[in-house]
């Protein structure tokens, strides 16, 4: 069926910020930052229980929301009510924290730490883990004492608007979460320069955290950003079980269509093991069931957008413009003939001043580059102006932690 979704503006996030802040400070003794972490915890495992109640249809609507495949978006409800439990857990733990004292040499003064909730904290999330990655932000500012309005991607807000429902199933007082739907100009954006949102909580683009860091500064307000990747993985020629390390590239890069901003999206591989590495990756690749993300078994979905769709696509014409070799993908699967869906794809004989190396593409595309010496490996990974997340593979443990540090 078709439905609507509201599209909020900067009156709406007015009347959320205005319910968030009247939660956190005044109302009528009971607010929500003195109430005892217990009693936080309480409401937070009755969200995560209602989540496990209704784990099939959230999973339903994550992947017709967003097209990743129905055993994905389950997986990511399980862990939705996990966190909940988690940070359920930590909230009781503040009780005997409070007020913690701390020893100093001179006994004539007393200091202690006393941990106060910050306020009303602005959260704005993105599409690819539309709930999970919600939940990453609305959970820990519960358990805290925090009030929160939360902004999720317009191009995947269903799961959200259904944690509000549970929300109020459970009873959640009034204003502790407000749930706003809409652009990120129209209503992101007064969300970041509000005046009273006291911390803003952003992942998305890099571009876009920018303009959020930017709005913020002018109040010197409280930021944490989860921007953009480009994160290597890094595979030795002593590693005994290729196909262990074929498969852990193939997650790395290609799960939820390779929309995550840590994906290992550079392969680097030592040239001794390079040809028979390749050989069984794209032997791999083909073998991913490309479908409807509802159908049972389906690896790879589609990708949330055609906008997202048309982003990717330029990607790997720029790189076969540039030189790039396609070794395998790059296109629609020849089976499906409607839809947003792209082939695992496989670039090499890639130079680092490529776009394809150097930018990332949020999707299921993995460049590769050879290396000889460990010293050339590790200049290829921190060749890159992103945040590196990624990993080493090698039966050597001493390499992969020293190439870690």
């Amino acid at each position: 069926g078709e439905g609507d979704i509201p599209a909020a503006t900067a009156e709406d996030v007015e009347l959320a910020v205005a319910a968030a802040r009247s939660a956190f400070l005044l109302d009528g003794g009971s607010r929500w930052a003195r109430a005892s972490g217990a009693t936080r915890a309480k409401y937070l495992n009755a969200i995560a229980t209602k989540i496990k109640e209704k784990i099939s249809y959230l999973a339903l609507l994550e992947t017709v929301d967003s097209g990743k495949p129905k055993d994905e978006a389950v997986a990511d409800m399980d862990d939705v009510a996990a966190c909940f439990e988690f940070y359920a857990g930590l909230a009781e733990a503040l009780d005997g924290k409070q007020h913690a004292p701390i020893s100093l040499p001179m006994e004539e003064f007393k200091t202690y730490v006393l941990k106060e909730p910050i306020g009303v904290v602005g959260l704005i999330t993105p599409w690819n883990y539309p709930l999970l990655m919600a939940t990453w932000k609305v959970a820990p500012a519960l358990a805290a004492g925090c009030t929160a309005v939360l902004k999720p991607s317009e191009l995947a807000s269903l799961t959200c608007l259904e944690l509000g429902a549970i929300c109020e199933e459970v009873g959640l007082p009034s204003g502790v979460l407000n749930i706003i739907t809409g652009l990120g100009p129209d209503a992101g954006a007064p969300i970041a320069s509000h005046p009273h949102v006291d911390k803003i909580a952003f992942t998305g683009s890099t571009a876009t955290g920018k303009t959020i860091m930017t709005a913020a500064a002018q109040m010197v307000k409280p930021v944490s950003l989860e921007l953009g990747g480009k994160s290597p993985l890094v595979i030795f020629d002593d590693v005994a079980d290729i196909d262990k390390a074929v498969e852990w590239a193939m997650f790395g890069c290609f799960f939820n269509s390779g929309q995550v901003c840590s994906a290992t999206s550079r392969l680097l591989l030592h040239e001794k093991i390079a040809e028979r590495f390749l050989d069984r990756l794209v032997e791999w690749a083909k073998n991913i069931k490309i479908s409807d993300p509802l159908e049972e078994g389906c690896r790879l979905g589609s990708v949330i957008s055609k906008g997202q769709y048309e982003k990717i696509k330029k990607f790997i014409s720029t790189a076969r413009s540039e030189g790039a070799t396609i070794l395998h993908g790059g296109d629609r699967p020849k089976h499906l003939g409607k839809g947003f869906f792209i082939e695992p794809t496989i670039i090499t004989d890639v130079s680092t001043s490529m776009q394809i190396w150097r930018e990332e593409v949020f999707g299921p595309v993995i460049c590769v580059k050879v290396f000889k010496t460990e010293s050339e490996a590790v200049e290829l990974a921190n060749d890159t102006h992103y945040g590196l997340a990624g990993g080493v593979i090698s039966d050597d443990l001493e390499r992969c932690e020293r190439i870690a540090k």
